[in-house]
């Protein structure tokens, strides 16, 4: 199986698990930043329902969520500047441990979701799997498993 094929696999997965744990939130903080994050599944979503084949390519539905994807991941150091936690929270408490570390996690989202190439399904699958890694890696070091 390809890299970029695990990777969407990968961050689907960990987008689905996202939807069930929203609900519940008390801190408003925390909503906004599940928010974020929803937001940032569902642009990932589209984008890698076209490379992997469940949806049809849109070329303008493509630049749409890579728009909403950058946006997104730029307002993440931002949404977690204050710390905040809530039972229903994945967040772990290395974020505010290592916020320089988890910056720079959403750094790498961003960079990934500015270079990706929307303009055709081929450059599409291509750039799929740079989004998923990095979705990947700041969960792994920065998300709870619950």
């Amino acid at each position: 199986m390809r890299f970029a094929t695990k990777a969407l696999i990968v961050g689907l997965a960990l987008s689905a698990g996202m939807a069930i744990a929203k609900e519940g939130v008390k801190d408003p903080t925390v909503k906004a930043r599940m928010d974020l994050m929803d937001t940032i599944s569902q642009n990932t979503k589209v984008i890698g329902d076209m490379a992997g084949g469940k949806s049809a390519f849109d070329a303008s539905a493509a630049a749409a969520a890579k728009a909403a994807l950058m946006a997104a991941a730029a307002e993440i150091p931002a949404k977690f500047e204050t710390e905040a936690d809530d039972p229903v929270s994945e967040a772990r408490p290395d974020i505010w441990m290592n916020m320089e570390g988890f910056a720079s996690k959403a750094k790498d989202l961003e960079t990934a979701a500015t270079a990706i190439d929307v303009s055709s399904l081929e450059a599409v699958k291509a750039g799929i799997g740079a989004i998923g890694g990095a979705c990947k890696a700041c969960h792994t070091d920065f998300r709870a498993k619950k």
